[in-house]
């Protein structure tokens, strides 16, 4: 079936399209549709399938999947309009349940309502009696990546005046940055995407970086982002004005210096945006050519050059396969190894019957995507908790966790049959899930390619063609590649922010311990936000365009509430953040990243885990639906001499 025979369908084409379908995201077209509630129950009842890309039967038996598709061309043959568009919390529940094939928790049913485009996802300016005439509301955000666009959505949608700062020559954030071969994302695509904006046609489960890049190009035009950005510029510094309660920063772009005020600062630069350089003796010495893999040169020819990479992490996991069969030789320096996750149909196409279900059939997306993502989400977390009464905290943190382990043991040893040497070098000695898993592309097999080394001896120096371990031994190298990830600690604080009474922020974080409520924001810094700041990032799934809306409707949910008490400034109150820190450090303390003898980016130099969230996706989303302004001291520009701090009650 070619794609333009997908756009008006007969009975016979639409027939195949269906034979497609998976029949659990198909049931519940089938509810929308008819409102017949008899597809919740046996025999139409979807197995459960823990599988990241599961069976599209469902473990059904082929009466009933036939039963199912011959219901569904019948339903959209027809064309009429769906007798169900929102279910409500307790029908959308018992849905989500027999769509997975378990119970799910009722709390899920208003996010995904939500997730699903069913009801408003943002903040309105309903939700606190009406928009107030005469303000100077002004945002300025600085990033043009994921955060950046989901909340310039809401911005729009508000009317909200504000300006997008972005010091590169183009939007997508990391994915604009990231040029290595093979790049691509490592979360399903379908759940790494938003809640609104167009449909993307993405051509496989979990595609490359051109692929996303070009869907985020697809939302910025769809909501008419691209006037509000100024690309190639750069923010210098910002200041917080007491008196005129408004930022004051200072740009660097194409026509040169400038100020801008704005009533808010949003900092949209995530945590994955400023490279790590190892200190490793002779780095100065290499005469080939030697970059970080998120600089990777434009048109770098790599065929048939000896390649050396620093670094296992996802970055390498992606590389080495693309590359492998085309550089002379490849070796990759250790330090660690990963637990590594087995993804059948990683790489498998979508066909043309698929694409056109997730762009025709009413609901099939929608239902598709929120599969996707609850295999990505919270399921994993409960396993992830440390059980005291374990008796092998060596190995793992309970029983579950140990099941994992041996079924990525396994997948090891099988891929790695009759390499003992490979074997040794490739299995961890930590529990899995302890550092952030990675997904197999056909690493273990690449790493048993006869150009292939993996090289577990600690580097003693870099010289001018290759690396020397601690050996002795060198190894030539005409390309050397830092895959070391990147500085976490510093954050928005990169941005020579400074707040009230002179303190910069990255004063207040110099520790080596920043914090912030929600992931968003430092007492001292009024109406300043960090997206996706400290504590707000992912270690257990889930996708960071659904932390990104989430943080975009609180970061909203401020600003439209702040309006609505006549007020110009938040600042948080500290006694907020120390309680939200005693509590995001007391879940910690009870997860497998504060495992003892665990070593990984998510803990600062103190030992305490400070960039991932420890609580389910389901519970971010509720504390950051509506903002209490009660957490905030509220004051207003002088019409005295001084501030009148302002009731937020």
């Amino acid at each position: 079936m070619t794609e333009a025979g997908l756009t008006r369908m007969d009975r016979h084409q639409l027939t195949q399209a269906v034979r497609a379908a998976d029949l659990r995201v198909l049931l519940m077209v089938l509810v929308h549709m008819t409102g017949d509630l008899a597809w919740l129950e046996p025999p139409f009842r979807p197995r459960r399938d823990i599988n990241l890309i599961p069976d599209p039967a469902a473990g059904l038996s082929p009466d009933v999947q036939a039963q199912i598709r011959d219901a569904a061309v019948d339903v959209l043959l027809r064309g009429n309009p769906p007798a169900i568009h929102d279910p409500g919390d307790e029908l959308m529940q018992r849905m989500m349940s027999v769509c997975l094939g378990e119970n799910v928790p009722p709390e899920y049913a208003q996010s995904t309502r939500e997730e699903m485009a069913l009801i408003p996802r943002r903040a309105r300016w309903e939700d606190v009696g009406g928009r107030p005439g005469g303000r100077d509301d002004h945002v300025l955000i600085v990033g043009a990546g994921v955060c950046g666009i989901a909340l310039g959505a809401s911005l729009i949608e508000l009317g909200i005046p504000f300006t997008i700062v972005e010091k590169t020559a183009g939007i997508g954030g990391t994915w604009n940055v990231n040029r290595y071969p093979g790049c691509g994302v490592d979360t399903p695509n379908h759940a790494y995407s938003f809640s609104f904006g167009p449909r993307y046609r993405w051509p496989q489960y979990f595609s490359r970086r051109e692929d996303i890049l070009a869907y985020l190009h697809q939302v910025a035009d769809s909501i008419g982002l691209r006037p509000y950005v100024r690309l190639s510029t750069r923010l210098t510094s910002s200041r917080w004005d007491d008196r005129a309660q408004q930022w004051v920063s200072a740009l660097r772009g194409p026509d040169g210096e400038s100020e801008v005020r704005s009533r808010f600062l949003v900092s949209a630069i995530g945590q994955l945006s400023d490279p790590a350089l190892p200190r490793i003796e002779g780095m100065g010495d290499f005469t080939g050519v030697c970059f970080h893999s998120s600089k990777w040169p434009e048109g770098l020819p790599v065929d048939g050059q000896r390649v050396a990479v620093i670094g296992t992490g996802a970055t390498v996991m992606q590389l080495l396969p693309e590359i492998a069969d085309r550089v002379k030789s490849f070796a990759v320096y250790q330090r660690s190894p990963q637990w590594v996750r087995p993804i059948p149909g990683y790489s498998d196409p979508i066909g043309p019957e698929a694409q056109w279900l997730l762009g025709h059939a009413p609901y099939y997306a929608a239902w598709f995507r929120f599969s996707m993502f609850w295999r990505y989400g919270d399921g994993l977390l409960k396993t992830l908790k440390i059980d005291p009464d374990w008796p092998h905290p060596e190995r793992a943190v309970n029983a579950v966790n140990d099941r994992h382990r041996r079924e990525m043991t396994d997948f090891i040893m099988s891929e790695l049959a009759g390499r003992p040497d490979l074997v040794s070098k490739c299995l961890p000695g930590y529990p899995p899930y302890g550092k952030r898993i990675l997904l197999d592309n056909g690493w273990y097999r690449t790493l048993k390619k006869p150009n292939v080394e993996l090289v577990t001896e600690p580097i003693r120096r870099i010289v001018a063609n290759g690396v020397e371990t601690a050996d002795g031994r060198r190894r030539e190298a005409d390309i050397l590649v830092l895959a070391t990830g990147f500085r976490l600690g510093q954050m928005a604080a990169r941005l020579n922010v400074t707040g009230l009474g002179g303190r910069t922020l990255a004063q207040a974080w110099a520790t080596d311990d920043p914090q912030a409520y929600h992931g968003l924001t430092t007492p001292g810094f009024p109406n300043l936000f960090g997206m996706v700041g400290p504590g707000a990032s992912l270690g257990h799934g889930g996708s960071i365009t659904f932390q990104a809306e989430c943080q975009a409707r609180y970061i909203t949910s401020c600003i439209t509430r702040l309006a609505a008490q006549g007020a110009d400034a938040l600042d948080l109150r500290p006694e907020v953040l120390d309680d939200f820190m005693r509590r995001f450090d007391a879940e910690h303390e009870t997860l497998i990243w504060s495992h003892p003898g665990m070593s990984t980016y998510y803990r600062n130099s103190k030992g305490r885990v400070y960039t991932v969230l420890p609580w389910r996706l389901v519970d971010y989303w509720k504390s950051t639906r509506h903002a209490d302004l009660g957490d905030y001291k509220l004051t207003s520009r002088p019409r005295t001499p001084r501030n009148r701090p302002i009731d937020p009650s």
